[in-house]
């Protein structure tokens, strides 16, 4: 089983927040609903811009403390370092697993948009 530590931002250079997952896909998409109602909603904190993998949920754990710890210019540096653009990496992560789209249809494929017509 694979754990994650991740850093969240509002935007290229904005608010950050560092946390640690077993399920990175599961937590980004409350960090995007605004489950939890705390930091991270209040702020807006919703783009994955940086995230890395660990053996144990206490290595994750120990790699997340650490990180907090950080000076900001540090955690900034992480994050050029591996995504320059500051892309939001949820769709990249969540879509992983697709090995193969070539057969795959979207559920409104062959309709014209228009629900009379069916």
């Amino acid at each position: 089983m694979a754990f994650y530590v991740y850093i969240v931002a509002s935007q290229r250079n904005g608010t950050l927040y560092i946390g640690s997952t077993d399920d990175l896909i599961a937590r980004i998409s409350q960090h995007k609903a605004g489950a939890f109602g705390g930091f991270t909603a209040q702020h807006g904190v919703t783009r994955l811009v940086w995230f890395e993998t660990h053996g144990s949920r206490d290595e994750a754990f120990r790699r997340e403390r650490q990180m907090k710890k950080w000076r900001r210019r540090w955690k900034l540096h992480l994050i050029e370092e591996a995504n320059p653009d500051w892309l939001d990496l949820f769709d990249r992560v969540r879509l992983a697993g697709l090995k193969d789209a070539s057969n795959w249809i979207p559920a409104c494929a062959g309709t014209s948009g228009n629900e009379r017509d069916l």
